[in-house]
């Protein structure tokens, strides 16, 4: 005895939520521009003090 009532409710509410395709999203709803920053060349100079921070050597690592 199969209850085809109950399985014909279910087969209808899967098709109610999962019987079509979402709304497709426009490539102009998925892309943010933001003004870009002007550039700073204070940023970008060289700081002969502080260059020993990025300084990588293994020798030097190892104590060589």
């Amino acid at each position: 005895m199969e209850n085809t009532n109950g399985t014909d409710n279910a087969s209808a509410a899967r098709r109610a939520r999962f019987g079509a395709l979402p709304e497709r999203i426009r490539y102009a709803d998925m892309v943010e521009e933001k003004q870009a920053t002007p550039d700073d060349p204070a940023r970008y100079t060289h700081d002969p003090e502080g260059s020993w921070r990025f300084y990588s050597c293994l020798a030097v690592d190892l104590g060589l």
